[in-house]
């Protein structure tokens, strides 16, 4: 259907989950929308990619709190359950600690508490306060998440202030747990899910503890066909409504008159808009889209400065045959793991000894790969691009260890059944993903870059630029970045006097039935 020729026009720069979900609320509300992608397909990091017959997540590999796409979908008359399939996982992830002992995390809660037990009875009955207090800190926060930071007095309200008390900025994600539970492993098991914000627990703030509450509150799924399909579906729906997507278009040019941005130039030509929405990596996208002197408070020299999140290692492998016994998800959390974390994230050096993480995807969706074979996601966290790693140099070396690796959790014939390999290092994530440092998690949620202090959606300093994704606010995360293309659609819908409805009803129907049936 296409807008009407009075229109606002709206370009969106790139087609990961921020610009798809914007092109297709913006898109409903009668915009113009056209969507420029540098790659030949849609979803960003959020994309799958085949070879040989093998489907692999290119990043995220689960979809996690549902509420904030469905409401989306919701919202321009469609239904996230009609256009995609998803399972929920139980166990929604397999638990291996370098330290000696194993979880396999349930959302039921009886039985998670009698995984928890076997470390510490007294942690086990912690569980429940420990995700009684969270349903309420997640209910307090929520309306934080959903709105826009565009001035200091927005982090000086009083219902923040309030807040203060369930929060508790002053601790840690560590120290949070700490108030629940004794044994250390138990607190990783409750903490570890900072590493999807690149962070570690000991430094990352304690509001975060929302993360693995939403986990057992609302399950960790597995998109059938895998993530990417999510994405597929976005940007399916997003053209159905009007929207234009053109793929292999890189921006090369923002037009500006003054301070305003009038339009961009891409390979297929010039694109005049009335609201500009960027969705590529933030601090690459201002370096090479935005001259330097537009742009004072997010300079060069000042994004230099900036705390950046770690960067991955990535083994994508298609085996043959099936490790039937092997769990979807499983993540090794190394012995040492503050000193792993170090490594990462302060001496910037590779360990001997790394955390790692296993998807194991064919053992519930056989679609991934060929007849009597399987695929192996393999993620480790590491420093994102420094002078102390030269992957061309390390690269071979650190894929032996990692493979070695994979005996910890049982899988000690893996590179004899090697059939297909991709290796995805932090400088690919930099040089071929045009992700700044290879940080794949963007900007770090420290306090000093959270809120107000992020990148804001519309943003500071230029006229008719808006942003969405994991360099602004809320964040990163897919559930967050949804909710960041919701706050920017809004925010045009206001600039342009265009009425956008960016939060649908879901029915308590369609929400009982997703929980029974295992869909996100």
């Amino acid at each position: 259907m296409p807008a009407p020729a009075d229109s606002k026009r709206v370009v969106i720069v790139g087609a990961g989950p921020g610009g798809l979900a914007a092109a297709m609320l913006l898109a409903a509300a009668g915009c113009k929308v056209t969507v420029l992608e540098r790659q030949p397909y849609v979803g960003g990091r959020t994309s799958t990619f085949e070879a040989d017959g093998f489907r692999f997540d290119l990043g995220p590999t689960f979809f996690l709190y549902p509420r904030v796409l469905e409401s989306i979908f919701a919202a321009v008359g469609r239904d996230l359950h009609q256009e995609t399939t998803m399972i929920r996982l139980d166990p929604q992830y397999h638990l291996v600690f370098g330290a000696g002992g194993e979880i396999k995390a349930t959302p039921d809660v009886e039985r998670m508490e009698r995984e928890i037990a076997a470390f510490s009875p007294r942690d086990a009955l912690q569980l429940r306060r420990f995700l009684d207090d969270n349903r309420v800190k997640m209910n307090a926060f929520r309306t934080v998440l959903e709105s826009p930071f565009l001035r200091w007095r927005d982090m000086l309200s009083p219902r923040l202030a309030k807040m203060l008390p369930i929060l508790r900025p002053w601790l840690s994600l560590d120290g949070e747990l700490k108030r629940y539970f004794d044994d250390p492993r138990v607190r990783l098991a409750m903490t570890f899910q900072s590493k999807y914000l690149g962070m570690s627990p000991f430094n990352c703030p304690s509001l975060f503890s929302i993360l693995s509450f939403l986990e057992y509150e609302y399950g960790v799924h597995h998109p059938v066909g895998g993530c990417g399909a999510v994405s597929q579906a976005m940007a399916r729906v997003a053209e159905s409504l009007g929207a234009t997507i053109s793929l292999d278009d890189e921006v090369e040019e923002i037009l500006f008159e003054g301070r305003k941005a009038v339009g961009v130039r891409s390979r297929s030509g010039v694109h005049h808009a009335d609201a500009l929405v960027i969705n590529a990596d933030f601090a690459r996208a201002m370096k090479r889209l935005v001259p330097n002197h537009l742009r004072p408070r997010w300079s060069d020299r000042k994004i230099a400065r900036k705390r950046f999140s770690c960067s991955t290692y990535m083994l994508y492998l298609g085996i043959e045959g099936r490790y039937d016994d092997l769990a979807h998800h499983t993540i090794h959390l190394a012995d040492d793991y503050l000193a792993n974390l170090d490594d990462i994230e302060t001496r910037h050096v590779l360990s001997d000894d790394p955390s790692f993480y296993v998807q194991n995807a064919c053992v519930t969706d056989p679609s991934l790969a060929p007849p009597g074979k399987s695929t192996l996601y393999v993620l480790l966290p590491v420093t994102h691009q420094h002078s102390n790693v030269d992957w061309a140099r390390e690269a071979p070396r650190f894929r032996k260890l990692a493979l070695r690796q994979l005996a910890k959790i049982g899988l000690d014939d893996v590179a004899e059944r090697i059939v297909f390999e991709r290796q995805v290092t932090p400088a690919d994530w930099d040089q071929q993903h045009e992700i700044h440092l290879g940080a794949t998690f963007n900007l770090a949620h420290n306090l000093s870059q959270m809120l107000y202090l992020r990148p804001r959606n519309r943003f500071e300093g230029l006229e008719s630029v808006y942003l969405v994704g994991g360099g602004t606010h809320p964040g990163s995360g897919l559930p967050v970045i949804y909710e960041s293309a919701r706050i920017t659609s809004r925010l045009i819908g206001e600039d342009l006097g265009v009425p956008v409805v960016v939060d649908g009803e879901v029915s308590d129907r369609r929400a009982t039935a997703a929980a029974l049936i295992g869909v996100a």
